[in-house]
């Protein structure tokens, strides 16, 4: 998830409701942004799904993705630690099954799948290595994983102050583990024994409305509970990018890359 709202699907198990509501609708909004169905489709499209193959989703989420492979796919299982997530995406994808378990240790015999996907879980993880390597054991001989990242390092806020934008900026990817994880997906998986085949990218361009949205509103609060700006600077910066977005100069992003990868 490029978003702060995954990063408790490997460091937690239980979720009040509230929180869960809080993240589905943050999962739903990002999911919404034209650059996630684009690489969705994409790796799809890569995988090369025969008729019967058996898919592996980490990290299913809300369990979109997983409904979308179950079009193409003879099984898809969704692989969720989260108890409330994964009752909430078996009422979205029927057609997949959804088990409990996390990136470090899957729970599935070595090569009992034609396919793996990942989407947005290894920034959240210490130990990305680790979960590249489960991805590989998983894998039988000739199959094919779509690992797909961010890499906040690529995040671009204007307007504004060019510093408040720096520590801005520092403070979205410290929000995450493993920040520069999308520029990292090849070297985990070639370490792993994979072959990488070939990269997607897409830009994930927020609307004017995230201006004023609570993505920045979160982003100016995390800066300020750390020192790194005053209140004065964190309401300039809100300011800046209203008046940014009224005038048709807004603009806010961070770039995706999914990794096409084969077992030998």
């Amino acid at each position: 998830m490029s978003d702060g709202a995954r990063r408790g699907l490997f460091h937690a198990d239980e979720f009040v409701a509230s929180d869960l509501a809080i993240q589905i609708s943050a999962l739903d909004q990002q999911s919404r942004l034209p650059g996630i169905p684009r690489l969705r489709a994409w790796a799809v499209a890569a995988l090369a799904l025969a008729p019967g193959a058996r898919v592996l989703d980490i990290g299913s989420g809300t369990g979109d993705h997983a409904g979308e492979l179950a079009e193409v796919a003879g099984e898809v299982i969704g692989l969720d630690p989260n108890p409330g997530m994964r009752a909430e995406a078996a009422r979205r994808a029927p057609r997949a099954r959804f088990v409990d378990g996390n990136a470090y240790d899957l729970p599935f015999a070595d090569g009992s799948f034609d396919a793996v996907t990942c989407e947005r879980v290894f920034q959240h993880l210490d130990h990305p290595e680790r979960a590249a390597a489960e991805i590989a054991r998983v894998l039988a001989p000739g199959g094919r994983a779509v690992v797909t990242d961010t890499d906040w390092a690529t995040a671009i806020i204007h307007p504004g102050d060019p510093e408040i934008v720096r520590v801005m900026s520092e403070a979205m990817r410290g929000g995450v583990a493993n920040p520069l994880a999308g520029r990292r997906l090849p070297g985990h998986l070639t370490g792993a024994g994979l072959v990488v085949d070939d990269l997607g990218s897409q830009a994930l361009v927020q609307p004017a409305a995230a201006a004023t949205g609570p993505l920045v509103a979160m982003i100016g609060k995390m800066a300020l509970a750390r020192g790194a700006i005053d209140e004065t600077q964190r309401d300039r910066f809100l300011a800046d990018l209203a008046k940014g977005a009224e005038t048709g100069d807004f603009h806010m992003s961070v770039t995706m890359f999914a990794v096409l990868a084969h077992a030998r």
